[in-house]
């Protein structure tokens, strides 16, 4: 990985920086869309959702599919492209209707594409693409493609692109169950999560500097999972440190064995699964772990255990608020890597798109 001043600007962070103002401007496309029309009208009652993408792609349609659920009460899965290659029979099994979604943030990450041409030629179905750019292979095989041009990055790693598009197929979602007061709520993201970054970037970029650590550990449950699982390849992408994700509750089970001083546990609380949440982050302090918490609002008792505290206190419904949560991953990433003397721009062995040559 190439080396750079830890006080020196990247693409990557000023790209995570920008999110609030790009959010504002994705959201004022959705609402003019047709596409979002288009999908209402078009989506089948009965069909399963499938959020299908590769790597931070597949994270994203993790919380993606959540929020669909959540809010459609309609049937929704997330899939890695990978996945449904392989096993085509396993995952999708016949006798069933799917409305495939396909997310790549480029348009032309190749085991999304052979997906689209699976599902079309194979399968026969329609399918939904969200991407970030314009004019690519992808959009050529979906019969309907979300553009979120203003989300499109030049670093390497993914951040307002992966916000940006969860914040579209959540617009999305509420257009399809008729939830206008969610895209309401959904607007308000920009103005309120600005000077919260602002407020809380010095604060964890000092905490960074301030704390070596060994490993790197998320935690979330439900729609903060695909989260979780985000901000610990966030870490991985962005300084090269081993990160781990899992559902909160599960950390019980094993893996909270690596818990010490120098490994830092972070926790995405929601309000839904609180209360068990809450125990298990005690228990983690108990055991001797360090703690950085994001939350909308704080107890007592979250204080108390939390070493670095993010308090979002949006006044938004819980699924709005997925965005908010992730942007501290991205940045905690990022500042690693200025730490440890790299360029978050350039991650080692990785490139902008996966893009795979056929061996003979």
């Amino acid at each position: 990985m190439e080396a750079l001043g830890r006080d020196q600007p990247t693409h990557t962070l000023r790209e995570i920086l920008s999110q609030p103002d790009c959010w504002a401007e994705c959201l004022s496309q959705l609402r003019s869309s047709d596409v979002v029309e288009q999908v209402r009208k078009q989506a089948p009652l009965e069909a399963e959702w499938l959020f299908i993408g590769c790597g931070t792609s597949y994270y994203l349609a993790q919380s993606a599919a959540a929020s669909f659920t959540a809010l459609t009460a309609r049937r929704a899965r997330a899939l890695p492209a990978s996945e449904l290659l392989l096993y085509p029979d396993l995952v999708l099994p016949s006798g069933h209707n799917y409305w495939p979604v396909l997310i790549s943030r480029s348009g032309r990450t190749t085991e999304v594409l052979q997906v689209a041409e699976y599902l079309r030629a194979k399968r026969g179905l329609r399918t939904v693409a969200v991407t970030c750019a314009r004019d690519e292979p992808l959009e050529k095989l979906a019969t309907l493609t979300l553009v979120l041009a203003a989300a499109q990055e030049e670093s390497t790693v993914m951040t307002r692109s992966f916000t940006s598009m969860l914040l579209g197929l959540q617009f999305l979602a509420a257009s399809v169950a008729g939830q206008p007061e969610f895209q309401s709520a959904l607007a308000h993201l920009p103005g309120a999560v600005a000077p919260l970054l602002e407020a809380v970037h010095p604060r964890l970029k000092d905490f960074v500097a301030a704390h070596p650590f060994s490993d790197y550990v998320f935690l979330g449950q439900g729609p903060f999972y695909g989260l979780a699982r985000e901000a610990a390849l966030k870490v991985m992408e962005s300084s090269c440190s081993y990160a781990q994700s899992f559902h909160t509750l599960e950390f019980r089970h094993g893996p909270k064995s690596v818990v010490g001083p120098d490994v830092l546990v972070g926790f995405f609380l929601s309000e839904t699964g609180l209360e068990a949440e809450r125990d298990v982050l005690e228990e983690v302090k108990e055991l001797g772990g360090t703690t950085l918490v994001v939350t909308n609002r704080a107890d007592a008792r979250t204080r108390a255990a939390s070493d670095f505290l993010i308090e979002l206190s949006l006044g938004v419904p819980e699924y709005a608020r997925l965005v908010a949560y992730v942007i501290w991953g991205q940045l905690l990433g990022c500042h690693t890597g200025l730490k440890k003397g790299m360029n978050p721009d350039a991650p080692r062995h990785l490139s902008r798109v996966v893009v795979l040559n056929h061996r003979s």
